[in-house]
Formats: structure tokens, C-alpha cells, sequence
């Protein structure tokens, strides 16, 4: 399936119909789940999790029926990281990065400027760093899949120039989510990182309250943050993801065989959808230009260079621990510092 913008949209025409209500059939289901993200129903990763869905349903004769909750519908990232422990909901995917607030060694994969492609972060991912942050994960008490979605790379957007190296950054006014990683990292560019929830990005922009802020570029598009923010750097300075998270005695409940329907089709899916926001990625950029905004691409040295000097490595190094630091920096086949 290739994404266009065109496929997606006709994916939200159909998605609602499942994300609102029940599906034919779910109440007579053995195993009736929620699985709840924050992304829109549009998003590749809703798209390819309404295939999967679908496909468990028939391949399990109808015994497991999965609603999918997308949007926030369920509460905030922390509300459902709480439902999904609980038992509230059966399914939860979320950022490493916010995952980090329980599991605080699962934020390593976005370490600043750690990974130069995407070549280096599914080995990485699919092999022994991912391995390791999903044991982390499974410490408190959740299940976690195999497979971890693609978020994106993400890149810088500002009102007052592009930036271009890490120079380009001192004073600074930038929003960033609400997390130590993020936090950390732009005080060692010598910006000025505001904690701002999404929902007050686009006016902050607006106003002036910040210079700019980070995302990546589909989020930049669907919340049309062209109007208000003229430069567009490419710095891939932080590649972020989505584990598919489960409860454990939701997990546990089903047959072993059932269990293994549920992950295959679960695990494919991610695997699809990862080439899917690889796909709109490819579209997105020129469609940003033609939107007005200047796109340069910027030079990884520099930035990493500066973390160095700042000493921004070393004090993750020290949090994360020796071992996990050993297993990143073979992933990403560099001497992070």
C-alpha cells in the first residue's frame, strides 16, 4: 500500500465508523480490547493498525475484536500510560521518550543526533538496543511488542532564520514537549527550551511567546504550523517511535495461539507502516515549500560537537548507565562522548 495523501484521507473517511463505535459482531467476541493512541484516525499508523485489527478478527474467527481510540480520545499520553497499566485499556502505543516518566532507560533511542538514518535505527531497534528497552519496559509489569512504529525524524521550524549549525541556536526561543531529554538537550545548545503542551503550539508561534519549535514533518503539515513559522531545518537532531504496549493480564488472558495471531498481525503492521511515513515524508518536504516555507538542511557535526562540549553525553551516559550507553553506542556505530 502506498501512502498518498490522497489514500490517507480516504483511510479517515473510513476509520471513524470503527473508532467511534463498536465493531458488527464485538459483543459476542471472547476477547472484546481497546487500543488507544494520540495520533489522528488519517496517520499511517492508525491506517495500517485498522488492517490489523482486522485481520486478527477473521484469524481468530471473530474470538478477539480490537476498538481503536485514536486522537487522545481516551485521555492524555500519561491518563492512558495509566489506563493501560491498570487494565482501563488493553493497548496503548506511545513515544519512548514520554514512556521514559516510568521506564526511565526507555528514552535512550532519543538521545540528541544519535542516529544518522534511518539505517542505523531499525538494526538498532529491531535488534539488541530495542531488545534491551523492551526489557526495561517489560520490568513494569506491561507487555510490549516486538516491532516499534515510526514517529520520524525531527526537524527544527523557526520565524526568525534557518538554522544551520549549533550556533544558530544560542538564545533561541524554542517549545519543546514536556521532558527532561528535550529540556536537557536545548540548554546545551544555549537556547531558551519553553515547555509548551501541543495544543498551544500554534499560538505561541503566533504571538512570538517562542521563535520556533520541533517536530517531524507530519506533524508540521496536519498542524499547518507553515502559517506561522517561515524556515524549515532539517536537523534530524532526535528520531522518535511508538511502542505498542499491552496490559499484562489482558495479554496473559489469551491463548498462546491467540497471543500469536495477535502479534504477527500487530508486528507486520508496524513493519508497513514504517514505509508508509517514510513514503509521506518523501511528499511532505516539497509540499511544505510550496507552502512557503525555506527548507535547508543543516550539519549534524556541529550540533553533536556542541552536546560534547556541553557535556550533554556524559550526563545521559551517567543516567542511563554504562551498559545501556555501551549497547546505543554500538548501535549507532559512533563514540557518542
Amino acid at each position: 500500500m502506498n501512502v498518498t495523501r490522497r489514500t490517507l484521507v480516504l483511510g479517515a473517511a473510513a476509520l471513524p465508523l470503527v473508532s467511534t463505535i463498536r465493531y458488527a459482531g464485538a459483543q459476542s467476541a471472547e476477547f472484546n480490547y481497546k487500543y488507544a493512541n494520540n495520533l489522528p484516525i488519517s496517520h499511517p499508523m492508525n491506517v495500517r493498525a485498522q488492517e490489523a485489527m482486522d485481520k486478527i478478527r477473521e484469524e481468530t474467527d471473530g474470538r478477539v475484536a480490537i476498538q481503536i481510540f485514536p486522537n487522545n480520545q481516551l485521555g492524555a499520553d500519561t491518563d492512558m500510560l495509566s489506563q493501560v497499566r491498570s487494565g482501563g485499556v488493553e493497548f496503548f502505543t506511545l513515544s519512548p521518550l514520554i514512556l521514559s516518566t516510568l521506564v526511565a532507560n526507555a528514552s535512550i533511542s532519543g538521545i540528541g543526533f544519535a542516529f544518522p538514518s534511518y539505517d542505523e535505527v531499525w538494526p538498532a531497534m529491531d535488534g539488541e538496543l530495542g531488545a534491551y528497552v523492551r526489557g526495561e519496559i517489560e520490568k513494569s509489569n506491561l507487555v510490549v511488542l516486538d516491532k516499534i512504529w515510526d514517529n520520524g525524524f525531527r526537524q527544527i521550524t523557526s520565524s526568525a532564520g534557518p538554522i544551520a549549525t549549533a550556533d544558530d541556536l544560542k538564545g533561541f526561543k524554542i517549545r519543546v514537549p514536556v521532558s527532561p531529554l528535550w529540556t536537557s538537550m536545548f540548554t546545551a545548545f544555549e537556547s531558551a527550551p519553553a515547555s509548551i503542551n501541543f495544543a498551544e503550539v500554534y499560538s505561541a508561534l503566533q504571538t512570538g511567546i517562542v521563535d520556533g519549535q520541533e517536530n517531524p514533518l507530519a506533524i508540521i503539515s496536519t498542524a499547518k504550523l507553515f502559517e506561522v513559522q517561515k524556515y524549515l531545518s532539517v536537523t534530524n537532531h532526535m528520531w522518535d517511535g511508538f511502542w505498542f504496549l499491552a496490559n499484562k493480564r489482558a495479554w496473559e488472558a489469551m491463548p498462546e495461539d491467540v497471543r500469536e495471531i495477535v502479534a504477527r498481525n500487530i508486528n507486520e503492521a508496524a513493519v508497513k507502516e514504517r514505509e508508509d511515513v517514510a513514503a509521506l515524508n518523501a511528499t511532505l518536504r516539497g509540499e511544505l515549500e510550496s507552502n512557503g516555507m525555506t527548507i535547508n538542511d543543516a550539519e549534524a557535526a556541529s550540533f553533536r560537537e556542541k552536546l560534547t562540549e556541553a557535556g550533554f553525553y556524559a550526563e545521559w551516559k551517567g543516567k542511563y548507565g554504562e551498559e545501556a550507553w555501551a549497547i546505543l553506542e554500538k548501535a549507532v556505530g559512533a563514540d557518542l562522548g
